[in-house]
C-alpha cells in the first residue's frame, strides 16, 4: 500500500512537471530561456514518472527495461539540450537581454 502511494505520487509530480514546463515554453521570452525550462523539466518529469511506473512494476524484467530507460534519458536529455542551445550559439541566435545597463548587464 505504501509503496502504492509512493508510486503515484511520483505519477502525479512527474506530471505536474511536464505541466509546469509546457507552460515554461509559452511564458518565457527567447529559445535560451525556454530551453532552459524544457530542458530541466523534461528531465525531472520524464524521472519522476519513471521512478513511479518502476514501483509499480515491483521486481521484474519491465523493472529492469524501465531502469535501463532512465539511465538512458538520465544520460541523454541533458546532453541534447546543451547540444540544442551549443547549435543556436553557433549560428548566431543571441539572446534577448531585457533591462537598463547596469542592472546584471555587462
Amino acid at each position: 500500500m505504501i509503496v502504492d502511494a509512493l508510486s503515484w505520487i511520483c505519477l502525479v509530480l512527474g506530471g505536474l512537471v511536464g505541466v509546469i514546463g509546457a507552460i515554461g515554453i509559452h511564458r518565457f521570452p527567447d529559445f535560451y530561456s525556454r530551453q532552459h525550462a524544457t530542458g530541466t523539466t523534461d528531465t525531472l518529469g520524464a524521472i519522476l514518472i519513471l521512478l513511479g511506473l518502476g514501483l509499480q512494476a515491483g521486481f521484474s524484467l519491465a523493472a529492469l527495461k524501465i531502469g535501463l530507460i532512465f539511465l538512458f534519458l538520465f544520460l541523454t536529455s541533458p546532453a541534447a539540450t546543451h547540444a540544442l542551445a551549443y547549435a543556436a550559439t553557433h549560428s548566431g541566435l543571441k539572446p534577448k537581454l531585457d533591462g537598463t545597463p547596469g542592472e546584471d548587464m555587462p
